[in-house]
C-alpha cells in the first residue's frame, strides 16, 4: 500500500501528437471543419496523426461523443502513440474530465485551444494581460478537475474537508488574481482612450484592418506602412495590436491599426479580454475589410467576420473590402465604385505590392476628408452630447439663451459628426453657423 493516497486521474504532460475530433450532425462541412482545425492545430505546434467523425443528432451530457466513439478513439490513441485530443466544438468541464480519464492523454476543446494559441502570440504587456485573463476565466470553471483526488475524500470520519479546502483556497487564488488583472486592463483602457482622444482633437482619421485570420491583413499593414509587423502562413500569427502614420493622396494623414484576426466561433472569454483592443475597430472612422481572393470559403469567412463585428458594436462603421493574394488568384488590380460613384471594393496583392496605389486612393476617398461647420442647438438635458463636443475640442463658441437652449459654434470633421448623430441621437440638426 502505498504511503501517500494516489489520484485517481493525473493529468498527462505534453501534448504534440494529436488526433481530431469532428461532431457530424448535418449542419457543418466536414471537409471544412476539418482544415481548419487542422490549421489551429499546426498553429499550436501540433502533429496530427488521425481524425474520427461521430455522428450524432445531440452531444453525449457524459463524454460529448459516443460511447462507442470513446473506445474506438481510445484504440487509436495506443495504435498512433497520440497524446493529445483536439475536440472542435465546446466541452463542459465533466466532459473533458470523463474524456481525459478514458483517453489516458488531454483533452482540449476549440476554446482550449485557441486560448493556448493566443497565449503563444502574445507579444506585448497588454496581450499577455489580456491571454492570461481569458485563461484564467476559462480555468476558474474546471478547477474541480485538477483537485478530484481531494474532492473525493469528503464525508467521511477523519477525512472531512481537506479536498473543499484546497478547492476554496485555489478559486480565492484565482479571484484575485481575475481582479488585478481586470485593474490593470481597466488602466490600459484609459490610456487608449487618452490615446483615442488625443487623436481626435488632432484630426488623425482612424482606419483598421478587419478579416479573418491569415487573410494577410499584417502583410498588407507592412506594405502600407512600411512597417516589420510579423506574418506568417499560420493562423493568429498577429496577436497585438499595432498603430502607425500613414501618408495618403493629397498630403493627408492617417492612423492605421492591424488588430487580431478573426475566426469562426471566437470564444467569448476572448472578445470580453480583448475588449481594449478590439475597441480599436469599434472606434475606428473606417474598416478595411481583408478577404482571401483564392479561399474558397471566403464568402463564409466574410459573413463570419461580419457577425463579430456586430457582437462588438462595429457592424455600422464603413467598411471599404480588400480582396487580396491577387498574386495566387491571378486577375489584375482594379476598384470598384457602387452606384453614387464611392469606392466599395479594391483587389490587391500584398505580396507582391500590386494595387497600393488604388487602395491609398480608395482609403483618401472613402474617410470623406471634409468637414461640417454650423450650430447646434441641444436642451438642457442634452449635456452629455454637449460635453462629448467639447472633448473633441470642436466647439468655436458659445451661447446659452434665457430658456437654457445651448448654441454651440462647432467645426469638425464631417466622420465625426456621423458618429455622434449614431451614438448621441439621430435627432440633432446642424443648421447655419450665420442662422
Amino acid at each position: 500500500m502505498d504511503a501517500a493516497p494516489a489520484r485517481l486521474f493525473a493529468r498527462p504532460d505534453g501534448g504534440e501528437r494529436a488526433i481530431l475530433v469532428q461532431l457530424d450532425s448535418g449542419i457543418v462541412d466536414l471537409d471544412e471543419a476539418f482544415v481548419e482545425l487542422a490549421a489551429l492545430a499546426e498553429t499550436a505546434g501540433a502533429v496530427v496523426v488521425d481524425k474520427l467523425v461521430n455522428r450524432r443528432a445531440a452531444p453525449d451530457p457524459r463524454y460529448f461523443i459516443g460511447k462507442g466513439k470513446v473506445g474506438e478513439l481510445a484504440a487509436r490513441i495506443r495504435e498512433t502513440d497520440a497524446n493529445l485530443v483536439l475536440i472542435n466544438h465546446g466541452l463542459s468541464a465533466v466532459q473533458e474530465r470523463n474524456l481525459e480519464q478514458a483517453f489516458g492523454a488531454r483533452v482540449l476543446d476549440r476554446t482550449g485551444l485557441i486560448l493556448d494559441i493566443f497565449a503563444l502570440r502574445a507579444r506585448s504587456h497588454e496581450g499577455k494581460l489580456q491571454v492570461e485573463l481569458a485563461q484564467l476565466r476559462h480555468i476558474a470553471s474546471r478547477l474541480v478537475r485538477g483537485w478530484s483526488h481531494l474532492e473525493r475524500q469528503k464525508g467521511g470520519i477523519g477525512l472531512r474537508g481537506p479536498g473543499e479546502t484546497q478547492l476554496e483556497l485555489d478559486r480565492r487564488l484565482l479571484g484575485q488574481r481575475i481582479k488585478q488583472l481586470e485593474k490593470r486592463l481597466t488602466k490600459v483602457r484609459r490610456q487608449r482612450e487618452q490615446g483615442r482622444q488625443a487623436r481626435r482633437k488632432r484630426e488623425f482619421v482612424t482606419v483598421s484592418f478587419v478579416g479573418y485570420t491569415n487573410a494577410g491583413k499584417s502583410a498588407l499593414f507592412n506594405r502600407l506602412t512600411e512597417s516589420h509587423v510579423y506574418i506568417a502562413d499560420l493562423l493568429f500569427a498577429t496577436l497585438d495590436t499595432t498603430l502607425r502614420r500613414i501618408e495618403l493622396p493629397g498630403s493627408e494623414q492617417a492612423i492605421i491599426a492591424d488588430t487580431v484576426g478573426f475566426i469562426r466561433e471566437l470564444p467569448h472569454q476572448l472578445i470580453a479580454a480583448f475588449r481594449s483592443t478590439l475597441e480599436e475597430v469599434a472606434q475606428a472612422d473606417l474598416l478595411l475589410h481583408v478577404i482571401d481572393i483564392a479561399d474558397p470559403l471566403r464568402e463564409q469567412r466574410r459573413w463570419e467576420v461580419e457577425r463579430v463585428l456586430s457582437d462588438i458594436g462595429a457592424g455600422d462603421i464603413p467598411a471599404l473590402l480588400i480582396f487580396n493574394k491577387l498574386d495566387l488568384s491571378g486577375g489584375p488590380a482594379r476598384l470598384e465604385r457602387d452606384g453614387t460613384g464611392q469606392p466599395v471594393a479594391v483587389w490587391v496583392s500584398a505580396q507582391t505590392g500590386e494595387g497600393m496605389e488604388l487602395l491609398r486612393a480608395a482609403i483618401a476617398e472613402r474617410i470623406g476628408l471634409t468637414r461640417v461647420h454650423g450650430r447646434v442647438r441641444l436642451s438642457p438635458t442634452e449635456g452629455r452630447l454637449r460635453a462629448r463636443l467639447y472633448a473633441l475640442g470642436q466647439v468655436r463658441c458659445e451661447r446659452i439663451s434665457e430658456q437654457g437652449v445651448c448654441e454651440l459654434e462647432v467645426d469638425l470633421p464631417q466622420r465625426e459628426w456621423a458618429r455622434l448623430r449614431r451614438q448621441d441621437g439621430a435627432s440633432i440638426e446642424l443648421w447655419p453657423a450665420d442662422h
